[in-house]
Order: structure tokens, then C-alpha cells, then sequence
């Protein structure tokens, strides 16, 4: 399958200026960049979507610019409906690193049904550094004076700012287009690059670089995007600003901006089957002929889910590794089994379980219990649960806030677990 076949399989394919999709099969310079802003300290299943579509290119021979935005992260990336805060310095360098790993980390992912994938030629760059020395004069006589101020008002999130209910925009996001648009040009005449991928929100911003390229240095670039990916049952895209976010990151950075790697499995073990095959196309590396044989084993038997879980163990192994995925995949099997019976396991099972899921000293109230574990977002919450009948201990319903004196297995609902010991 060649790529422009394969960006089009697993629907990596929105707005561009490339009128046939063929064109990148061919393409003389296989260079691209993407980029992220640090506006957190990890990334969620929505950037995740957008390095899947930059590992489709890598699979294919082209050479990957990632880029960390530690300049444009401290002016943000303008929102449709209001002014962004400003982060201090110190947290956007926090973020910048914790982020840089992880888009390393899912560019040379690879898994089992992916052993022919090699390691890609990665160049990892920081548009703070040629930001950091540019003075404001030098900035506007090059690229504000390439910019006519009807060609920037007549951008969507500028006519959603300043139209009618808008909230107004601060000359500082009004101009982060600019800002983005001199990236595309910097690593055009320092790196090569002619071509720039993105998520579909970004892809007007992504324009500027084209228009800076044509005027200022005569030459053609283009831009690919991706659709964003739609919860298939709220109808919100994936990401942090719509508040269902899915973190990359496995553990606490200091921002409370994180999913377990127990958490991460379930969100994907629990998609709808309507849902299901346009996911595992996006966020695993299964090949189409792995994906056309899942298919078609799940249609002969749903109730199995084993496109659920093909999707659930695919995407761990990209972000987590396949040694995560596996032992996730195994405590599930467990942990649903209608044949388990908690008080059974020994020390050293609650041990390895441990490494997945919360812990809480043997000792503590049931309400601190599920509290601490993130199983309830307050102590009122957590008496609900109770009295609802939706928390169990060792596989028996409590009806009480008790004191947890043995070890145990805490379950709140279908797939919340937490470990006392």
C-alpha cells in the first residue's frame, strides 16, 4: 500500500494544498514537520491521532521535523471563544520537556505486527531558539510587512473573536499566526522542509508558512492535515480543552495531567462497536490486512469485543510499550473473569498489580480509600457509590464505610480498580 493510499485507509486525510494525494508518493524532498505547544505537561489521544499520521509518513521514507513550540507555548494558540492564560516561563520549560518525550517516544514506536518498521531519522527542534535573539523591529520589517491586515482579519478564530458576542482577541494571540507561519519558513531555509502536517484546527495557521515561503523566498510548500478525532459518544473532539481528555502520560508531572496505563487500556476496551474500526485505524500500527481479519472475527462474534481489544492492546503499545500492554491485557483477563475470586491472590500477584493500578494502605476508611484513588472526586461522592451498591471489596458489595483492615481489591462500577495492602 503506498502512502497516499494508506493516509486516506486510516482517514489521516482533511484539507491540503496537494491536489492529488498520489503526489506524496513520488515527492522528490521527503521532509516534514509537525509541531505542539506546551500548554500542558503531557499530550492527550488528540495529539496522538496527529503523530500516528506523522508515523504513517516515517513508514513510508519520509524524514520527520518534530517540533516543541517553546516560544509560541508562551503566547498560546488562540481558542474560538476566549483569551488564553499565560503560563509562566518556568512551567512552559517544564512542559516543553515532558512533552519532547513522549513525541519521541510514539515516533519510534513499534510493536509486534510491525517488525519490518524501523527506527525513523529523528530531528527533535525548539522554535525558542531562533525566537529567543529576534528583535521586535527585525520580526515586523520581515514578517509583519508580509501580512496584509485583511488577509489576517479574515481568519475564522479572528472572526469569531471580534464578531458579534465575541470576546475580543489581545494583539499577542491576534499574532501568533505570524509567529507559527516563521517557523514553516525557518525550517524551510534550514532544514529543507517544504512540507508541514497538522491537526485540522491548525490548518489556517499552517497557510502563513506557505504565504512567508512564496513571498519571501519564491518557492512552493504545502500543508497535509488530519481530521480531528470525534468521541464517538459525547460528539467532542479528543483533547484537553473539551474536558474528556485522555493523557499520554502514565503518572503525575506535577499538573495532574495524566491516565494509568490500567485507565488508558479501558478507555479503549470500552469503544462501541460502531466506533471501533475507525479507531483501530488511526491509533494502532496493525497492518490493513491485520485490521480486515480483526474485523471479520468480530462480526462473527461482537460479543467477544476482540476488536476492542486488538484496539485497547495497539494503542498501549505505541504509547506504553508492548511490555505494558501485555501485563495490562493479562490483569484485565483477570480482574473481569467471572471465575476470580479476589481473596485468592497471593502477595506477589497484588505486587505486580500494584504497578498498574492505585494503592492504599491497608487500614484506611473505605471513603478515604476511594477518594485517595482517584475512585470518587469527593468524600459526598464516594458515600453515593456506597449507598448506590457500586462499590465492592474482595468481589463483595459494601454498604458501609468501613475500615480495610486485610489486603484487598477495591471495584467501583464495571472497570475501576484500586489495590489495598
Amino acid at each position: 500500500m503506498k502512502l497516499s493510499e494508506e493516509l486516506i485507509y486510516r482517514g489521516f486525510k482533511a484539507e491540503t494544498t496537494i491536489a492529488d494525494p498520489s503526489e506524496l508518493d513520488t515527492r522528490k524532498n521527503k521532509k516534514f514537520y509537525w509541531g505542539a505547544d506546551p500548554s500542558a505537561d503531557s499530550l492527550t489521544i488528540g495529539n496522538l491521532a496527529a503523530l500516528m499520521m506523522c508515523a504513517c509518513f516515517v513508514r513510508h521514507g519520509y524524514e520527520p521535523v518534530l517540533l516543541v513550540g517553546g516560544a509560541t507555548g508562551q503566547i498560546g494558540d488562540p481558542k474560538d471563544n476566549g483569551e488564553r492564560d499565560l503560563k509562566p516561563l518556568s512551567e512552559v520549560e517544564h512542559n516543553k520537556e515532558c512533552i519532547r518525550a513522549q513525541i519521541e517516544r510514539v515516533i519510534n514506536a513499534g510493536d509486534g505486527n510491525a517488525k519490518d518498521y524501523s527506527t525513523p531519522k529523528l530531528t527533535m527542534v525548539d522554535n525558542y531558539d531562533w525566537f529567543k535573539d529576534m528583535g521586535y523591529l527585525p520580526f515586523l520589517r520581515e514578517v509583519g510587512k508580509a501580512f496584509s491586515m485583511t488577509q489576517l482579519l479574515d481568519r475564522q478564530f479572528v472572526q469569531n473573536r471580534i464578531g458579534d458576542g465575541g470576546s475580543g482577541i489581545s494583539y499577542a494571540e491576534f499574532s501568533y499566526t505570524l509567529i507559527q507561519g516563521y517557523d514553516f519558513l525557518h525550517l524551510y531555509r534550514e532544514y529543507g522542509v517544504d512540507l508541514q502536517l497538522c491537526g485540522a484546527d491548525q490548518y489556517g495557521n499552517c497557510t502563513s508558512g506557505i504565504h512567508l515561503i512564496k513571498r519571501l523566498e519564491d518557492a512552493t510548500a504545502d500543508v497535509w492535515s488530519t481530521p480531528l478525532v470525534i468521541d464517538p459518544v459525547t460528539g467532542r473532539k479528543f483533547g484537553k480543552s473539551e474536558g474528556n481528555a485522555i493523557w499520554l502520560a502514565s503518572s503525575d508531572n506535577g499538573g495532574g495531567n495524566y491516565t494509568s496505563i490500567f485507565d488508558f487500556y479501558q478507555f479503549w476496551l470500552g469503544q462501541p462497536d460502531e466506533s471501533v474500526e475507525y479507531l483501530i485505524k488511526i491509533y494502532t500500527l496493525l497492518t490493513p490486512e491485520e485490521i480486515d481479519s480483526v474485523m471479520k472475527k468480530h462480526a462473527e462474534a461482537p460479543e467477544k469485543r476482540l476488536a476492542q481489544k486488538a484496539l485497547a492492546r495497539g494503542a498501549t503499545t505505541v504509547v506504553h510499550g508492548a511490555d505494558a500492554a501485555e501485563a495490562i491485557e493479562n490483569l484485565t483477563s483477570v480482574l473481569f473473569s467471572r471465575d476470580t475470586d479476589f481473596t485468592d491472590f497471593s502477595e506477589d500477584e497484588l505486587t505486580e498489580f500494584a504497578a498498574y493500578l492505585p494503592v492504599v494502605s491497608k487500614g484506611t476508611q473505605l471513603v478515604d480509600i476511594l477518594t485517595t484513588a482517584g475512585l470518587a472526586e469527593s468524600k459526598k461522592k464516594a458515600r453515593e457509590f456506597i449507598s448506590q451498591g457500586a462499590i465492592s471489596i474482595n468481589g463483595v458489595k459494601a454498604s458501609e464505610d468501613i475500615a480495610v483492615n486485610q489486603t484487598a481489591i477495591i471495584k467501583k462500577g464495571k472497570n475501576k480498580f484500586a489495590i489495598v495492602k
